[in-house]
């Protein structure tokens, strides 16, 4: 084991974990050849002396191209890791140059994209103007589809996540809890229902509704919210996998849908929106934090983001916590 490692550490650059992803991305020499602007047997050269460091074959041909053997996903499993280090450092070595530069890569759910995270970036942006920000929208996971959450995590094309934590969480993940956000019964500012101090849930099930599938743990959360009521969902609704399509929507002053409160306490004002004086504290919401990968190097952008990200909510966690207490 040891004389491998040292065979290994001594002869295995980067340039050579590049080339083999190339291949495995592309599915054949030729191609990766192409891309990497060298001739198809340096290529098939480079791979040969790369399954001869390591004593085991790396690819192998299917009717699908040149596929990776376990050794050889193995070996780009870690070569992601080592990129990744590598990619985490020079980040290091730029902030410490410039404290405000850098760069941060967040994944989010869809109602913190459109509620909190735009306060989170107007405040890190104004302290630290010349960071860059990378920001992509978690998939909205099936009810059987959990692992979609962190898969971007995991892949380590971001930083952390900002959003649901996801039961099961699995080992890899470091989870730290910000804040619950239960639901709220929401309309258009200017709907007719937005000025009643006191509402039946019941009164309401006649009305137009926007609700996400059923099939989805945001649209369960929202049956959750009937159901605890002793009542089944309206008969009246319009299923969108959008919280765009949501508030869409409540703009036009027919619709109700129920969304998360955070997005009421963050945005609610700038999309005007409105919850109804309806008490949903009873109905679990969502528990959100941010996710990180254990053992994982984090930025000095990424620390940054979290801590700025902490502050504000604190706030609202009280706030959300003693209304779960009073409950």
């Amino acid at each position: 084991m040891q004389s491998l490692i040292d065979r290994v550490s001594h002869r295995l650059k980067l340039r050579d974990l590049r080339l083999l992803d190339s291949v495995v991305r592309s599915k054949s020499m030729a191609r990766a050849a192409a891309q990497l602007n060298l001739t198809q047997p340096a290529v098939s050269k480079a791979v040969s002396e790369l399954e001869h460091v390591f004593g085991v074959r790396l690819l192998e041909r299917s009717r699908q191209g040149i596929e990776p053997t376990p050794h050889g996903r193995a070996l780009l499993k870690r070569g992601v890791a080592i990129f990744d280090e590598l990619r985490q450092g020079v980040s290091e070595i730029e902030f410490l140059t410039d404290p405000q530069a850098g760069e941060v890569r967040v994944a989010a759910s869809e109602p913190i994209t459109a509620g909190l995270l735009p306060i989170v970036m107007d405040r890190l942006t104004r302290r630290y103007p010349r960071m860059s920000i990378y920001v992509m929208q978690t998939p909205i996971a099936s009810l059987d589809q959990h692992r979609l959450q962190y898969s971007a995590l995991r892949d380590r094309n971001v930083d952390l996540v900002l959003g649901p934590i996801v039961e099961p969480r699995g080992s890899d993940l470091q989870v730290e809890h910000l804040f619950d956000d239960p639901n709220a019964v929401v309309v258009g500012a200017r709907s007719r229902w937005a000025r009643k101090r006191r509402i039946a849930l019941a009164s309401l099930l006649d009305e137009p509704w926007c609700l996400p599938p059923a099939d989805t743990i945001a649209g369960a959360h929202c049956r959750q919210v009937f159901h605890r009521n002793g009542l089944e969902p309206p008969p009246r609704t319009m299923a969108a996998i959008s919280v765009q399509m949501q508030i869409g929507m409540l703009a036009t002053q027919r619709f109700l849908t129920i969304l998360p409160r955070s997005l009421l306490r963050f945005a609610g004002d700038r999309l005007s929106i409105k919850a109804l004086a309806f008490d949903t504290t009873d109905v679990p919401g969502r528990s959100i934090g941010l996710i990180t990968l254990k053992n994982r190097t984090i930025s000095p952008s990424a620390e940054l983001f979290m801590q700025l990200t902490r502050e504000l909510v604190a706030p609202f966690a009280r706030a959300s916590a003693k209304a779960s207490a009073a409950s």
